[in-house]
């Protein structure tokens, strides 16, 4: 299985059916495969925040969302997932490419790879790190449960060994 049909298979087995993204070349493929889907209701957004914004609107409006990006933004988006998605406990699953993990070529994205995990676990936020596409397709199920039960964001991050 495809390290991308793996994680748009657990989205459709989670019944996820609106999803945001924001620009990333990691999730591309990914992106394009929702694309094609008629069941999905998807969004591109220009900045992450407005993204956590849009999957609370979804979600108060009977939709599963889930947004993916890029972990750079993450920084773009810790008080929209603080104060809105958390505090009014909206489920949400985050697919984020994990950009300056083990192996990153480009080394702009180094600090904010190494402090990702960081930034989520002080945000008491769960997260997943699959390695493989089994584990990205049962991790994308779970993480959706997980954040169904907690009321916060789950996310898995795709750090460059899943690809």
């Amino acid at each position: 299985m495809d390290s991308s049909e793996a994680i748009y298979d657990g989205l459709k087995d989670a019944e996820i059916d609106f999803i945001v993204s924001s620009s990333c070349i990691d999730l591309s493929k990914l992106i394009d495969m929702i694309d094609e889907d008629d069941e999905i209701i998807h969004v591109q957004a220009t900045r992450e925040e407005e993204g956590i914004g849009i999957c609370a609107g979804a979600y108060l409006g009977g939709k599963r969302p889930t947004i993916l990006m890029e972990n750079s933004g993450l920084g773009n988006s810790i008080n929209a997932l603080k104060s809105l998605m958390e505090l009014y406990e909206f489920p949400l699953l985050i697919i984020m490419s994990h950009r300056g993990s083990e192996g990153e070529k480009d080394v702009s994205h180094v600090p904010m790879g190494e402090s990702t995990p960081r930034i989520l676990e002080a945000m008491d936020f769960k997260f997943f790190r699959p390695g493989n596409a089994e584990a990205g397709y049962n991790d994308v199920r779970l993480g959706w449960e997980l954040s169904e039960e907690e009321g916060k964001p789950v996310s898995i991050l795709l750090d460059n060994k899943y690809w």
